[in-house]
C-alpha cells in the first residue's frame, strides 16, 4: 500500500518538543531507518525514500524526536549503499532529490529532526575520482591511499592490514600499484591528507545542510587518518581487535582535527545542527575525545551495546560511560541494536526467543530511563528477533561472501519490517521484499500490536511518552545507585518536579526492593501494571490501527491512521483516542516486587 503525494501542504501541528529546544540532541530519542528495509513506496521490493516518508507518522506517534536515515546516495550497492558513487545524488532505487526534500519537509512538519549518513572514509570504486585514479598514475591517485607493493616485483601487499570484511585490505591495479580498502575492494579508502578530499566533504556537508537536514551520522568516524608509515600489525584476525585497542588504521589522533573542522561548519548553520560519530574506541575515555566541546555532538556507545545480560557488567558500563562523557561536558548515548549487529532480543535470548524478548523489553526500559540520548533501531519497538535462517542464496552482506572478517550475518537484522498481518510483504510494500520475512512476523506487525496493551509496541509508546513527560527521565547527567540484591540494579533519577525509581532484575526469580519512600508504579516491562495504567504496555491508545495498514501519509499530506492508510482521506487522531493518564495513587509500602528478568519504573 503506497500513497500518492501531490500536495505539500503543512501537516497537522503534532510537533515534538525537541523541535523548539536548543540542545535537543542531549536527551533525544533518535530512530534509525535502514532505508532498504523500512517501507517500499514503489513496489520493487526495496525500501525507498517515498516509503519512508509515508511511514514517518509511526515514528512521531512512537515518540521519537529524530530520524536517522542510512545512505540513499547513488551507489552500486556493493555494501548496502555505504559505497557511494555520488554524494549529491539519490540512487534511483531509493528515489530522487525531490523525494529527499519531501521527506525532510514531512519530518519537520511532524516535529522530527532528520539525520543523514555521510561516508567519509571511503568512496565507491565507481566514484569518478576512483575511476580516474585506477586508470593511470597521476594527481588523481593522491586522493586515495595508493602504495607500491613489497617484494622484488612488488607482488606483495604494502603491509599486513586486513579488511574488516575479511581477506587483505589491499587490491592491486593493472600497473602494479596497490590501493587500500579497509572494507570491501569496492570501497577504496580516501587519503585525508589531501586538501581536495577535505574541501569536497565540506561541500557535501553544505549541500545537505542547505536542503534542511539537521545533522550527520559520520560512518567510520574513527578511520580517516592512518598511522605514519602504515606499519604492520603483526598478526591476523584484526577485525576482532576493533574497539578493543588502537590500531594503525583506526582511532588515530589525527581524526580529531577533521572533526573540529566539521563542528565549525555545523555551527555556521546555527546551534541545532549536529554531528554523530560512529567511532569504535577501546575505552570510554578514548570515545569521549570524539565529543569534546569543539568536536562531534554525540558518539555511539558501543560498550553499552556489547554489554552482556549481567547486572554488574551493565552497571559498570553505565558508570564508565557517564563518567567519561561528563569529563568533556557531553551527553551519553545508549543503543541496543543497529543495522550491523544481531538484534538484542536474540543476543540476550541464549537461543530462547521468549527469554530474549523478555530480557529485551527489560533492557529497553532500563536504557530509556538513563540520562542522555537513545538510539532505537527500526523494528526493536516491535520486539523483532534476528532472522537466523536466511538461505545463503538471498544473503547480500559482503562480509558473508568474503568470510574471516565480520560474522557475515548482518542480513538477519535487515529483514524488511512487517506493517500489517497480511499481504505479500506484510505491508512493507505492494509486492514482495528483498529479503524474505518469517511468516510469524505477521503477529509482530505494527497493525497487530497497536492497541494491544501487552504488546512490545505499546510498551515502547508508553515508555517514550513517560520519558518525555517526566523531567527525571532522559534529562540530566547522573544516576543515583541504590542498594539492591545480587543480579538487580536499582537507581534513582532526580528532578525538581519529582523522582523516578528504576529497578532492573536480571535474575530468574522475583526480587523485593525497599523503595526510598511512597511510590507510584508507572510502567513495567513484564506487565501487571497498577490500576489505571492499562496493562502491560501501559497505554491503550492505538485501537484505530487494528484494521491494518498502520500509520501513513494521505494524499493531502495529513496523517492517516488505520483502515489501510486512508488514501486521499487523511485523518488526525481525535482526542477521544488519546491514552489515559499514567497516574495511580501512591503505594506506601515497605517493599515493591520486581518480576524476574524485568524492569519497572516508579514515581517517588
Amino acid at each position: 500500500m503506497a500513497h500518492e503525494l501531490t500536495d505539500p501542504s503543512p501537516l497537522p501541528d503534532l510537533a515534538n518538543p525537541c523541535e523548539r529546544r536548543v540542545g535537543w540532541w542531549r536527551d533525544a530519542v533518535i530512530y534509525q531507518v535502514y532505508v532498504r528495509s523500512f517501507a517500499d513506496g514503489d513496489g520493487d521490493g526495496i525500501g525507498d525514500l517515498r516509503g519512508a516518508r509515508e511511514r514517518l507518522p509511526h515514528l512521531a506517534r512512537l515518540g521519537a524526536d529524530a530520524v536517522w536515515l542510512t545512505p540513499f546516495y547513488a551507489s552500486p550497492q556493493a555494501d548496502g549503499g555505504y559505497d557511494v558513487a555520488d554524494y549529491r545524488a539519490v540512487d534511483p532505487v531509493f528515489g530522487d532529490l525531490a523525494d529527499a526534500d519531501a521527506l525532510v519537509r514531512t519530518a519537520h512538519g511532524l516535529g522530527l529532526k532528520v539525520i543523514v549518513d555521510i561516508v567519509p572514509n571511503h568512496t565507491s570504486e565507481r566514484h569518478p575520482w576512483f575511476t580516474a585514479a585506477r586508470a593511470a598514475a597521476g594527481p588523481e591517485r593522491d586522493r586515495y591511499v595508493f602504495r607500491p607493493g613489497r617484494g622484488p616485483d612488488g607482488s606483495l601487499p604494502p603491509n599486513d592490514w586486513e579488511s574488516v570484511f575479511g581477506g587483505p585490505a589491499w587490491t592491486r591495479v593493472a600497473d602494479g600499484s596497490w590501493y587500500l580498502h579497509l572494507f570491501a575492494p569496492e570501497q577504496p579508502d580516501l587519503d585525508w591528507e589531501n586538501a581536495e578530499v577535505r574541501a569536497e566533504f565540506d561541500s557535501v556537508f553544505r549541500f545537505w545542510l542547505d536542503r534542511g537536514v539537521d545533522g550527520f551520522r559520520i560512518d567510520v568516524a574513527h578511520g580517516m587518518v592512518k598511522a605514519d608509515g602504515l606499519p604492520d600489525i603483526g598478526h591476523g584476525h584484526q577485525a576482532k581487535l576493533i574497539g578493543t585497542q588502537r590500531l594503525p588504521f583506526f582511532d588515530q589522533d589525527g581524526v580529531h582535527e577533521i572533526h573540529r573542522e566539521w563542528r565549525r561548519l555545523l555551527e555556521s548553520y546555527g546551534p541545532d545542527r549536529i554531528g554523530v560519530a560512529e567511532a569504535w574506541a577501546p575505552t570510554p575515555e578514548r570515545l569521549a575525545l570524539y565529543v569534546r566541546p569543539d568536536e562531534m555532538h554525540q558518539a555511539f556507545n558501543f560498550q553499552f551495546l556489547n554489554c552482556p545480560w549481567d547486572a554488574a557488567a551493565l552497571r559498570s558500563v553505565v558508570e564508565e560511560s557517564l563518567r567519561a562523557t561528563a569529563s568533556v561536558g557531553a551527553a551519553t548515548t545508549w543503543v541496543l541494536s543497529n543495522h550491523d549487529v544481531v538484534r538484542h532480543t536474540t543476543r540476550y535470548g541464549a537461543g530462547d526467543p521468549v527469554t530474549g524478548l523478555r530480557r529485551g523489553r527489560a533492557a529497553a526500559l532500563m536504557m530509556l530511563a538513563l540520562p542522555g540520548s537513545v538510539y532505537l533501531y527500526q523494528g526493536e519497538e516491535l520486539g523483532l528477533p534476528e532472522v537466523t535462517d536466511l538461505p545463503d542464496a538471498v544473503r547480500q552482506d559482503p562480509a558473508f561472501l568474503r568470510g574471516e572478517g565480520q560474522d557475515g550475518l548482518r542480513d538477519g537484522c535487515r529483514v524488511p519490517l512487517p506493517w500489517t498481518a497480511e499481504g505479500p510483504s506484510l505491508g512493507f510494500g505492494p509486492a514482495g521484499a528483498w529479503l524474505p520475512q518469517p511468516p510469524e512476523w505477521a503477529a509482530l506487525s505494527v497493525a497487530a500490536q497497536s492497541g494491544d496493551p501487552g504488546s512490545t509496541l505499546e510498551l515502547y509508546r508508553s515508555a517514550l511518552r513517560l520519558r518525555r513527560e517526566h523531567p527525571a527521565l532522559g534529562a540530566g547527567e547522573a544516576v543515583e545507585w541504590l542498594d539492591a540484591p545480587a543480579g538487580v540494579l536499582a537507581f534513582r533519577r532526580r528532578s525538581s518536579d519529582g523522582d523516578v525509581l528504576v529497578v532492573l532484575n536480571t535474575t530468574d526469580r522475583d526480587a523485593a526492593i525497599e523503595p526510598p519512600g511512597p511510590v507510584t508504579r508507572l510502567l513495567g516491562s513484564a506487565g501487571g501494571e497498577a490500576p489505571g495504567t492499562e496493562g502491560a504496555g501501559g497505554v491503550a491508545g492505538g485501537a484505530a490501527e487494528d484494521a491494518g495498514g498502520g500509520e501513513g501519509i494521505g494524499r493531502g499530506g495529513g496523517i492517516a491512521v488505520g483502515a489501510g492508510g486512508g488514501e486521499g482521506d487523511p485523518l488526525v487522531p481525535s482526542p477521544a483516542r488519546e491514552p489515559a493518564p499514567l497516574t495511580v495513587p501512591a503505594q506506601d509500602t515497605a517493599h515493591v516486587l520486581v518480576p524476574a528478568e524485568s524492569c519497572v519504573w516508579w514515581a517517588i
